[in-house]
């Protein structure tokens, strides 16, 4: 999958005749890429120290930053567009760590982060299409084919796995996507489209976190109780809950095109239901796994 994806955008932007994007972000992108991948790689394999993966991580996220690749104006309702200063680095910095360890932690389950990649990918695709970024819309629909050509051997029963390489990549490559179609690719499509293509996975995360910080766990160590994950502990197999996420995946892809059409200071409140529908859930779900005696 990885391989497939950084041929494909290499060729791309070698013989593309609209869709290349400045150079320096364009080597930016692909150099934070492979980095991604060659370090996670070392930790499936070696099984590194938690300390020198953070770091790997960290320095390729600095090295898509050090290109130009920065979020340094955001539309914000009543605020409208909004210039962030020195912000842009921190929150540069928090976006696309965050996003690659959220995806990361959702790999838990056959077919669950190839699937959800796909389809993201897809939309992501079809919405920068319409919007003419040219280069996101060939890089989407790149790693929409690598993913799916792993989505084969990974459904449900899985033949092979995705590890460390594949999830932290795909979270990666999606985060410096977002902000190249925001910024620098022809149409500046908006930042919270991939936000919302992926809301699922990060809400999952961002809720699991934020649960287990309060309740004074250890927020670092291996755990099982991720919203998917309790689902999964709780009787659902692995085919159904990747069905259940695919499906929200979906979703938020239609979410993503309606958004699309709302003025830009007002796209961020397409969230609202979205965050409320899973906060629902969530405390579903806890409920149930209190009742199953699971957390």
């Amino acid at each position: 999958m990885v391989v497939a994806f950084l041929i494909g955008i290499i060729l791309i932007h070698l013989i593309g005749d609209k869709s290349p994007i400045y150079s320096l972000y364009f080597v930016g992108f692909l150099a934070a890429a492979f980095m991604i991948a060659t370090i996670s790689f070392y930790d499936d394999v070696k099984h590194c120290a938690f300390e020198i993966k953070l770091a790997g991580q960290l320095l390729a996220v600095i090295v898509a930053m050090s290109s130009g690749i920065v979020i340094d104006v955001m539309h914000l309702p009543l605020l409208g567009e909004v210039g962030l200063g020195w912000w842009a680095y921190p929150i540069t910095l928090l976006w696309v760590f965050g996003l690659t360890n959220a995806y990361n932690f959702i790999d838990g389950l056959d077919g669950l982060a190839a699937s959800t990649a796909v389809i993201a990918a897809i939309f992501l695709s079809y919405i920068s299409f319409q919007q003419g970024s040219h280069f996101i819309y060939l890089a989407s629909m790149t790693l929409a084919a690598a993913a799916l050509g792993f989505l084969i051997f990974n459904l449900p029963t899985a033949k092979i796995f995705m590890g460390d390489v594949g999830s932290t990549f795909l979270g990666l490559v999606f985060a410096v996507m977002a902000v190249i179609a925001a910024r620098y690719d022809h149409s500046h499509t908006s930042l919270f489209v991939v936000p919302l293509l992926l809301f699922h996975f990060i809400f999952d995360t961002t809720y699991t976190f934020a649960r287990r910080l309060i309740a004074g766990e250890h927020v670092f160590t291996a755990h099982r109780t991720h919203l998917y994950q309790l689902l999964n502990r709780m009787g659902l197999s692995h085919g159904k809950v990747t069905a259940i996420y695919s499906l929200l995946a979906i979703v938020q892809g239609w979410g993503a095109i309606l958004m699309m059409d709302a003025q830009g200071s007002l796209r961020v409140l397409i969230f609202v239901p979205f965050g409320l529908l899973y906060m629902l859930l969530a405390l579903f779900i806890m409920r149930k796994a209190k009742l199953y005696g699971i957390i």
